[in-house]
């Protein structure tokens, strides 16, 4: 039933899709994993705990990963570690009894009374480089016009407006006296009793899927803003030698090139023009985004 409900939205999310964008798999496992989504269901979780198992729930369109290749999506435990206000939580799943890979990093920070800034970074070894995903004001901030999938994505170069994210239930909840970090029980094959695998999507599916449940509240950013607790999820980031062997041939295929060079313009102004472009699988390009900085005359 379910696997109807789906091919009806991709009926309907195709007429969209095809006029926007038309955009191959990567292949690296961040086609499988939706950030935006992630800060969606964390702006609705009351707790650490409510998070994992809302992230978890099929219907809730942020997990296709099968890292294992066993035929089935895997399960996403969340790890927080805490140090004073500064909060980390680890979107980490068991690819065996023995390794485990973190897909993404939740990164929070209190920076005054009553005010608190978060950023979720999707790690580089499924992402094919560090993607930084933030909450936004509204549709006006970000145009995405590019790659609604891996780590690029066109975006405008309006000043960001920083979003406060203190009145989430989750940000109060671990901000509240008492709060002890939640660290996820669950390991290989050892699971909530009330979940259950399901077949990954194809990517003709979920692609529409994922793009038809964005949330248009999210960006894309270049910036760590979230400083201090990133420098304590460092030390403490696990990834997984099988993960790396599976995906290298995707990775190596996976090419960013930056390029900087000077034009000048008809009045005499000059210009540094930067062009950033993603090459998939086969060496086709799959997005470019070209952004002109202002220069002085002559």
């Amino acid at each position: 039933m379910k696997n109807i409900i789906y091919l009806l939205v991709f009926l309907v999310s195709t007429t969209q899709v095809s006029a926007q964008e038309e955009v191959d798999s990567t292949g690296l496992p961040g086609d499988q994993f939706s950030l935006e989504a992630v800060l969606d269901v964390f702006e609705k979780a009351e707790s650490p705990e409510a998070f994992e198992k809302l992230i978890n729930e099929q219907d809730k369109h942020v997990n296709n990963l099968d890292l294992n290749g066993d035929g089935e999506v895997d399960y996403v435990k969340v790890i927080s570690k805490q140090d004073g206000d500064l909060h980390i939580f680890i979107l980490q799943v068991p690819v065996s009894d023995s390794e485990n890979q973190d897909i993404a990093v939740i990164e929070l920070e209190k920076t005054g009374k009553d005010k608190a800034i978060l950023q979720i970074v999707g790690d580089e070894d499924i992402y094919g480089e560090e993607v930084i995903v933030e909450p936004s004001e509204g549709e006006d901030d970000i145009k995405s016009e590019g790659v609604k999938k891996g780590p690029l994505h066109t975006y405008t170069n309006r000043p960001a407006v920083i979003v406060n994210v203190w009145v989430w239930p989750c940000v109060r909840f671990v901000y509240a006296p008492g709060y002890k970090p939640w660290v996820s029980p669950w390991r290989w094959r050892f699971y909530p009793s009330s979940w259950r695998p399901w077949r990954p999507l194809g990517w003709a599916i979920w692609h529409p899927i994922r793009f038809h449940h964005y949330h248009p509240r999210i960006r894309v950013v270049h910036t760590h803003r979230v400083v201090n607790a990133h420098k304590i999820y460092k030390p403490v980031r696990v990834t997984s030698t099988t993960v790396r062997t599976r995906h290298a041939t995707a990775h190596a295929n996976y090419k960013v090139t930056k390029t900087k060079t000077r034009v000048t313009g008809p009045r005499g102004n000059s210009a540094i023009k930067k062009t950033t472009t993603v090459k998939g699988p086969k060496g086709h390009v799959k997005a470019q985004k070209t952004t002109v900085k202002r220069g002085r005359r002559g």
